[in-house]
């Protein structure tokens, strides 16, 4: 049987990837290096995670373990699905069930803030408007408080909570509605010393520090604000040396809302990595590293 002819568009991808193997880009990896490193856009440093009781106020870094294939963007097929492929390999999701939580542990919630604001305990965001109005002054309102996040909760069923070693200790309450009811019914179980149980499913995300170091052996992977994809001087780089790369829109801060990655093993593309780095573009690699790693968290006595 005659064989189909290999679609266009992928023998055009193969073809520029031998020539990217060939180097034949049109400019040095020097030259490239030079002018990456005279480029001048608002690079901002990736922020460190602040106290907050909202699970997405954090890095979003759990997004990586089910990064769909449509979600990055780029030239050439193949550079996508390997730079994929790199990411989906930075963070583990480990799942267990645990007999008995004292939701006096749970500091945090699913989604984020309502009104934009940030609120590095239960305590402080009980003592907003919104939260006040629900007046948890007894027990019965506890109860009724409580009932209103979790419909359920008289008959004990398991709560989910999630963890992230970037966070530190803090557990989250997987629910992102009555946020407002499940804060102030935990903030007033403290307060009264008042020690409820329910079994739990714990979902645990962790930085794997072999995905990470494989991601620093083959890419640099640098921030780049949203400027950068109409500045003249990059984009005219970035086609004029025909440089493979992969770009990912993922981080939540305006400043540093696209993450590009480009192939260390690719001439070109190296140089141009290690010139934005010289120009300010900050390195996702490190910023990681230095994020804390935490890997357990104590539910009393015992360890999770």
């Amino acid at each position: 049987m005659m064989s189909l002819p290999e679609p266009m568009p992928l023998v055009t991808s193969r073809i520029a990837r031998f020539a990217q193997r060939l180097g034949l880009t049109g400019k040095s990896a020097r030259q490239v290096l030079e002018d990456a490193s005279q480029i001048r856009l608002p690079f901002a440093p990736l922020s460190e995670p602040a106290p907050s009781i909202y699970w997405q106020d954090g890095p979003c870094l759990q997004r990586f373990v089910d990064l769909p294939r449509s979600a990055l963007s780029g030239p050439i097929q193949e550079d996508k699905a390997r730079a994929r492929a790199a990411l989906t390999r930075l963070v583990r999701q480990e799942q267990s069930t645990h007999a008995a939580l004292d939701l006096r542990q749970i500091d945090g919630l699913g989604g984020q803030s309502a009104d934009g604001a940030t609120y590095p305990t239960f305590e402080s965001f009980a003592a907003t408007p919104a939260c006040r109005q629900l007046r948890v002054i007894s027990y019965k309102d506890f109860v009724r408080t409580i009932t209103s996040a979790l419909p359920d909760f008289q008959s004990q069923p398991p709560i989910d909570v999630r963890q992230a070693s970037w966070l530190g200790e803090r557990l989250y309450w997987s629910g992102e509605h009555h946020a407002e009811a499940f804060a102030c019914a935990i903030a007033y179980a403290r307060l009264r010393g008042l020690e409820v149980n329910l079994p739990c499913e714990l979902t645990d995300y962790r930085l794997d520090a072999a995905g990470l170091q494989a991601l620093d052996n083959e890419y640099h992977a640098v921030t780049m604000p949203a400027q950068a994809w109409s500045d003249r001087q990059f984009m005219g780089l970035l086609l004029e040396a025909k440089i493979p790369y992969a770009r990912l829109t993922l981080l939540r801060n305006a400043n540093n809302s696209e993450l590009l990655l480009l192939d260390k093993r690719q001439p070109a593309a190296n140089s141009l990595g290690e010139g934005l780095k010289l120009a300010g573009a900050p390195d996702l690699v490190r910023y990681l590293r230095g994020l804390p790693h935490i890997t357990r968290f104590r539910l009393g006595n015992k360890t999770l």
